[in-house]
């Protein structure tokens, strides 16, 4: 088998596949064994899932990169991958400032569809993906939980995931972040704090689907008192087009104001869309297929009975895992 990494035609760093004598090969089952973990990482740091399976690419091809003999030496495989994954991210981060304020409008996390419905993410791909490279759809995948960590800085984001989802010690994350293990733990401190300003109880999973179905009908009714009386007085609708499909550049503030914008935009756009209700990011939410391909992803919050907050993807380059009426 070669163990080192190739480059392939389109510029991305590849990994072996097998060994060319057909036998298995241990170090190979170790590293990929680890790729749905490492995926679920980085997907969190990062919020976008193309850039989290680009990211542990890179990390595996780092693995494969190293002498043979470096590479023995390290006790523990996934030790190593997580700290370089999550060390490829921090880097990313502390440079997504720079590429946010290029990006068209406000940028949203990637959503994601309940594990059944996704398909390759790369362009041509319409096949289910392996199950191994899905991400496991729990609290810390929900649009309202991405949202906050957005606001987080890079070392903020890194420790409190490390820490307080994949449950990694200080002592480890401090050799990712280049902190020592306290400020970690005063990193991983003002995260949750960040939280909990904005966290609100959130209803049963049953109570939200009601919620968005009475959304759907009420806008597919263009029905505007419906939608004020569903809506938080304070609700905020943020729509992500990142350029590529037209979206509002700016956020839209107040139930009542965007029941009067969804009614207007009905009125001009919904005779030749269909919304389906679907999961995203593990909550109740909408996809709105034209055509039959999938045009607009929308994620919900919901508080005190109410949408609080409503999210829509519309960037294609988001929506490539969502299936089409000929998926189905």
């Amino acid at each position: 088998m070669r163990a080192d990494a190739s480059e392939g035609a389109d510029g991305i760093m590849t990994i072996p596949s097998e060994p060319e004598d057909g036998r298995s090969d241990p170090e190979l089952s170790a590293v990929m064994s680890e790729r749905r973990r490492l995926i679920n990482l980085a997907y969190r740091l990062l919020g976008s899932l193309s850039e989290a399976e680009d990211v542990v690419q890179e990390a595996c091809a780092r693995w494969y990169a190293l002498p043979h003999r470096q590479r023995e030496t390290i006790e523990s495989v996934s030790g190593w991958l997580m700290k370089v994954t999550g060390r490829i991210c921090l880097d990313l981060l502390r440079s997504a400032r720079t590429r946010r304020e290029r990006y068209v409008g406000d940028w949203l996390p990637e959503p994601l569809p309940d594990r059944a419905e996704w398909i390759g993410g790369r362009p041509g791909a319409d096949a289910p993906v392996d199950p191994a490279d899905r991400i496991t759809l729990d609290e810390s995948v929900t649009m309202a939980f991405l949202i906050v960590l957005e606001s987080m800085t890079p070392s903020e984001r890194v420790a409190f995931v490390l820490h307080d989802v994949f449950r990694y010690p200080f002592a480890e994350v401090a050799e990712i972040v280049g902190r020592t293990p306290a400020a970690c733990r005063q990193l991983a401190s003002s995260a949750r704090r960040r939280i909990r300003a904005v966290q609100t109880p959130e209803p049963p999973v049953s109570r939200q689907a009601d919620l968005v179905r009475a959304f759907r009908r009420a806008w597919e009714a263009k029905d505007v008192n419906a939608l004020i009386d569903l809506l938080d007085p304070d609700a905020t609708a943020i729509a992500d087009g990142g350029g590529r499909v037209a979206a509002r550049l700016r956020p839209l503030r107040g139930g009542e104001q965007i029941a009067r914008y969804l009614v207007d935009l009905a009125g001009r756009m919904l005779d030749n869309v269909t919304f389906i209700q679907r999961t995203v990011n593990g909550r109740p939410g909408l996809v709105a297929r034209q055509n039959g391909v999938t045009v607009t992803v929308l994620a919900f919050d919901v508080a005190a009975d109410r949408i609080k907050h409503i999210w829509a993807v519309r960037n294609p380059d988001k929506l490539r895992r969502w299936p089409t009426d000929r998926n189905r």
